[in-house]
């Protein structure tokens, strides 16, 4: 099977990934894969992908990409994981809403009330139709980040 990937490290690298495996005191996600690029090495033992993920106790997958990382972006990102492209879930509340929520908290509570609740904030949100829906606890981790207090 032709490998679309090859990698090829230098004497420099070698040393470095010898170093960090060696020294085992880093992430473990990150020495596999210093562990990965020294065994499919071409100029070393040049393992295929199938006998590295054997020895190493991961996917196939893994072993692809960890060598297409190391060709494309170089060592560091071969080391780390791959990150995100978007987040699990779009947030509720963007700059905008943000802006919103934190006037309608420094406006003057609803007649009755001494001050706004967390709940009360949540539901005038949804009742001004700046949001379909959000909970209190939403509400809370905003003002939280922003330092505003509610008292």
């Amino acid at each position: 099977m032709n490998k679309k990937y090859i990698v090829q490290l230098t004497v420099q690298e070698r040393k470095e990934l010898q170093n960090l495996v060696k020294k085992g005191k880093t992430q473990a996600y990150r020495i596999k894969h210093a562990n990965i690029l020294l065994a499919v090495d071409a100029n070393g033992p040049n393992l295929s992908d199938q006998n590295c993920c054997q020895m190493f106790n991961c996917h196939q997958n893994t072993v692809g990409y960890v060598r297409q990382r190391f060709v494309e972006r170089g060592i560091e990102a071969a080391l780390e994981r791959k990150k995100r492209d978007n987040p699990p879930r779009e947030p509720k509340i963007d700059g905008q809403k943000e802006a919103q929520l934190i006037a309608i908290a420094c406006s003057k509570p609803p007649a009755g009330r001494a001050r706004w609740t967390l709940k009360m904030l949540a539901d005038r949100l949804v009742e001004l139709e700046i949001v379909d829906t959000i909970s209190d606890q939403t509400v809370r981790r905003v003002l939280k980040k922003t330092n505003l207090s509610l008292t």
